[in-house]
């Protein structure tokens, strides 16, 4: 039994690593912006699980919250006085599409969304990374997107950076123990298209994937070691499309915002 710290905790993905995490007898660090949320979170867990589950509110946009999250990151275990267990996986899930245009938009918003879905994962991948080094195991799961391989605005572009940060990070991680993996699902059932003002009538059927399978398939890719997680046959050949079609068409199909 270990210790993981889940971004973005509360809903979505995040809330079901959590589960996935805590049934698997991990206790787990808990991160996101609503207080209340995050109690409540953390109460069922605690009760259906029976695992510790530390509350830590942040937002990931404002940097003394994230300072925090880093420093709980650093933690090793042997810091006299501290009780608190070591982060064993780092999952940086929090993250959010602008849903607006670039132009005409709010700079404010786009610039948030850089803070939570680049330099929150940068920051907190660094932390995380120094002291699993130091004790010689560990692992960073990074969610990233299918999205990352398209031409859809500030979204696609700060997932295109997870994705090329997190094989960086694994290049230089080899031999020491740690790991690091990106989880790039394409299109799944939960809150965040409804937050994106996304109409999931659009679509296909075929088009959507489950949390709980995305969720299993990026943690089995972690245990074994993968750089590169896409849940599905069929993201695993959309991804292989993508990368293969000439760029204008890429464009021409666009993508989130």
């Amino acid at each position: 039994m270990g210790t993981a710290l889940v971004t973005g905790a509360t809903a979505g993905l995040g809330l079901e690593f959590v589960w996935q995490l805590a049934t698997a007898r991990h206790d787990v660090v808990v991160v996101a912006r609503d207080t209340d949320r995050l109690d409540q979170v953390a109460a069922q867990v605690r009760a259906a699980a029976g695992v510790r589950v530390e509350v830590l509110p942040a937002d990931l946009s404002v940097p003394e919250d994230l300072d925090r999250v880093a420093e709980r990151l650093a933690v090793t275990g042997e810091e006299e006085g501290d009780d608190r267990r070591p982060v064993g996986l780092l999952v940086n899930n929090a993250g959010f599409a602008t849903a607006q245009s670039f132009v005409r938009g709010d700079l404010g918003r786009e610039l948030a969304a850089l803070d939570v879905m680049v330099r929150a994962v940068v920051v907190l991948s660094h932390a995380a990374a120094r002291q699993m080094t130091s004790r010689g195991r560990g692992a960073v799961l990074n969610v990233a997107s299918v999205a990352a391989l398209t031409a859809g605005g500030t979204y696609s572009a700060a997932k295109a950076y997870v994705r090329t940060f997190t094989e960086g990070l694994a290049v230089e991680l080899q031999g020491t123990g740690v790991t690091a993996t990106v989880v790039c699902p394409g299109f799944v059932r939960t809150e965040f298209h409804d937050r994106a003002g996304l109409d999931p009538t659009t679509i296909p059927e075929a088009g959507w994937l489950d949390a709980p399978s995305v969720v299993a398939e990026a943690l089995a890719d972690v245990r074994r070691g993968a750089v590169i997680s896409t849940p599905s046959v069929r993201y695993k050949a959309a991804s292989a499309l993508l990368r293969l079609a000439p760029r204008a068409a890429v464009r021409a199909a666009g993508g989130f915002r």
